[in-house]
């Protein structure tokens, strides 16, 4: 995976870059401009995402020209209105063994508190990382 530059937003305070396994979604559709998003998760996906065959979920040639071409896709993102409201989109969470990972289940807690807008602390979010077991526990 290429660099991921880690964007200035509270929502990353206390975060560091990592790396998940999940079944991200992208080539999303932003307002004009991207007013009021801040992309807060972004990467170029690897072409092996695309060996699915086009159709409604699993590609098409605007998708395969954007990945092919090296831009970056935001995952996780930051929305701002202009009356004041805040808004979070993550397309990540499929992996359910993903929330042992501190960095990702930070950058969801900060998320929630700053959509809130509830200080989020300098070091972020803290939280115990599940077990195991506590994992497993809760997987239906």
């Amino acid at each position: 995976m290429p660099k991921f530059k880690v964007p200035k937003h509270e929502i990353w305070n206390g975060v560091t870059p990592f790396s998940a396994n999940d079944e991200w979604y992208y080539h999303m559709r932003f307002v004009k401009d991207l007013k009021g998003v801040t992309s807060t998760l972004s990467d170029v996906p690897p072409a092996s995402t695309l060996k699915r065959p086009d159709g409604a979920r699993s590609g098409n040639p605007t998708v395969r020209k954007a990945v092919a071409n090296g831009e970056s896709q935001h995952v996780a993102w930051a929305y701002e209105r202009a009356d004041g409201g805040r808004g979070f989109g993550f397309t990540g969470g499929h992996v359910h063994m993903n929330w042992q990972h501190d960095d990702n289940r930070k950058l969801m807690l900060d998320a929630i508190l700053w959509t809130a807008k509830v200080k989020i602390p300098k070091a972020g979010v803290p939280s115990k990382t599940p077990t195991k077991e506590e994992i497993y526990a809760n997987l239906d």
